[in-house]
């Protein structure tokens, strides 16, 4: 029920990249970057296909805008959605087919190797 808000970071309004620092910071207690792109940086990339829970899907929206989002299980992920707010949805519908980009295993701080 929280809404989209670029820059938000909290319940009345959040943005993908705010959504997944704070999910990540409450379920994991793992302080992830702010920014998307370095979000990215923030793990091990990941085969779509040895995707597991809490690993983070980017998604391409055009040339300039990435999204971000938490896979859940069965190719559906959590995200902020600009149109719905933070809400769930499946990696085989079309329009999230057509912009899956890459994926990262998060990686703790204090670890060498990937989180699972």
């Amino acid at each position: 029920g929280v809404k989209y808000k670029k820059g938000g970071m909290s319940k009345k309004g959040i943005d993908c990249s705010g959504f997944v620092k704070q999910s990540f910071a409450t379920l994991f207690k793992i302080d992830l970057p702010r920014d998307t792109s370095l979000q990215m940086k923030a793990g091990v990339a990941v085969a779509k296909e040895d995707l597991h829970s809490g690993d983070l899907v980017f998604l391409r929206i055009n040339k300039s805008v990435q999204h971000v989002g938490i896979y859940l299980e069965e190719n559906n992920f959590l995200h902020a959605s600009t149109s719905r707010g933070v809400m769930i949805s499946s990696m085989d519908h079309p329009y999230w087919q057509r912009r899956y980009w890459r994926a990262v295993r998060v990686i703790r701080e204090t670890e060498n190797t990937p989180r699972t």
